[in-house]
């Protein structure tokens, strides 16, 4: 086919958040026009505040950058070996955040909107896509994500006959980092180890003794929250959990999760191991900003800055925004959608994001990736060889479309929201040994385990981007 003189017809993009832009990209550079469809600002959301594209409206951080022990880090490579806009954004807008990629969140919105709105193969459209798209659209791809429209939520819904799943994540309070006291609290990296354009020292501790810590566990535990009907029943997700929820599940959880005081030392008191520490990570380029990590919350506001500001340091704390909210729906996806995410029930309608049970920013932009890919080799005729199951991409890909279905010991459905993780990946025939040739064993065995799991998702992946390059 001459596609200048016949150009294919565009695949049709709902929802310009992280998946669906990253989408776009990914069929524009393969030849293949697009029309992506964003629904802000003619209709806003309960958590965005701004009419970019790929809006960040929870955490800054794009997660650890170690490509050769953490399985995020392995996604990261692969996206950038796909040239990811999502990525490549992100690395142009980093900021200071130890080991991981954090980026400032209004930074990289704009450049991911500007890119797209500069590709000639692309066109934005800011309109609401209310219910099933129009018959004559034969290749869509829905990355509406957690915030779905009710129109669009109740018209999939009743496609697939399945009842509507949500949950609700939680959003961290952001705090103005010249209210913080700095007498108190100091910057450390957790074992002061240093990530993408950091130093080591790029979080802010809160100190807190063992009295600081149940005064502010018994707050937290009685404060008012946000109440919600149907909420009794909705399961949160474990990565996202407001932090009261973790705190009612035991008094000693906090300070075994976010608040852990492991591989810190106070340097204003450092004989004095502190029973838990609070962390902040820088938000903006300009250092201005820092969000409360792991501090997602359905406090009520007033309640949010009286218990916060009994955090050492943050007495005094003025809040850029304080936490809330959102509402997250997805689908049972191993059971209504095929291997490359397209729906069994019409197919010409495919979803990427966090609609199909992954959870996270990368993962949400890496299924759009894939996703992406997917939309323009079919429109090219081409067919789509989904990326190996031993890469992480493969990895997600595989849970998504072929996770649990079935009920466990008469409960809910299995399937659930996850982060990728190297439990996703095939496990290898591997004893791993020392230089003397002694076996390891313990944290060493699990590194090196986590290494060979990288080396061999590097392989794989770069041996599928040969065979499936356009």
């Amino acid at each position: 086919m001459n596609q200048k003189t016949f150009p294919p017809r565009p695949v049709h993009v709902i929802g310009g958040g992280l998946a669906g832009s990253e989408a776009a990209w990914q069929i524009a550079r393969a030849g293949v026009p697009v029309v992506l469809h964003e629904m802000r600002p003619g209709r806003a959301t309960e958590a965005h505040r701004t009419d970019f594209l790929a809006e960040l409206v929870c955490s800054n951080s794009f997660r650890s950058d170690d490509a050769l022990g953490n399985a995020v880090g392995v996604l990261h490579r692969e996206m950038r070996a796909m040239e990811s806009l999502i990525l490549r954004c992100a690395d142009a807008h980093q900021v200071p955040a130890g080991g991981a990629l954090a980026v400032d969140r209004d930074g990289f919105a704009q450049s991911v909107t500007a890119a797209l709105e500069a590709e000639p193969l692309i066109e934005i459209r800011r309109e609401e896509v209310a219910g099933l798209p129009p018959e004559d659209w034969d290749n869509v791809i829905v990355a509406s994500g957690p915030l779905t429209s009710p129109a669009l939520a109740q018209a999939i819904g009743a496609l697939t006959g399945e009842a509507e799943l949500a949950f609700f994540d939680a959003i961290a309070p952001i705090v103005h980092a010249e209210s913080i006291d700095m007498d108190k609290a100091w910057l450390q990296s957790r074992y002061d180890k240093a990530g993408p354009g950091g130093t080591g020292a790029d979080y802010i501790n809160c100190p807190l003794d063992r009295a600081t810590y149940d005064a502010f566990i018994d707050a937290l535990i009685a404060g008012p929250k946000t109440q919600f009907k149907d909420f009794e029943k909705t399961p949160y997700f474990d990565g996202c959990l407001p932090i009261e929820v973790m705190a009612e599940r035991g008094r000693e959880t906090l300070r075994h999760g976010p608040m852990k005081p492991v591989g810190l030392t106070n340097p204003h008191d450092p004989m004095v191991k502190p029973c838990a520490i609070v962390q902040l990570r820088q938000d903006n380029a300009l250092g201005t900003l820092y969000n409360m990590v792991g501090f997602q919350t359905k406090l009520l506001y007033g309640a949010q800055a009286e218990v916060f500001r009994m955090i050492p340091g943050l007495e005094r704390a003025e809040f850029a925004r304080l936490g809330g909210l959102h509402r997250n729906t997805f689908l049972n996806s191993p059971k209504v959608l095929d291997a490359s995410l397209r729906l069994r029930a019409q197919n010409r309608l495919r979803f990427a994001g966090q609609i199909t049970g992954c959870e996270g920013y990368v993962e949400s932009a890496a299924v759009g990736l894939i996703a992406g890919r997917m939309a323009a080799f079919d429109r090219l005729g081409l067919g789509t060889v989904p990326p190996p199951q031993t890469t992480a991409i493969g990895a997600l890909l595989n849970h998504i479309t072929g996770g649990h279905i079935e009920s466990i010991d008469a409960g809910p459905r299995s399937f659930q929201p996850m982060n990728v993780n190297f439990g996703l990946f095939p496990p290898m025939e591997f004893s791993p040994k020392s230089p003397d040739g002694k076996r390891l064993r313990g944290p060493e065995k699990a590194l090196a385990k986590k290494r060979a799991l990288s080396e061999r998702a590097e392989g794989d992946m770069a041996a599928w981007l040969m065979a499936t390059a356009l």
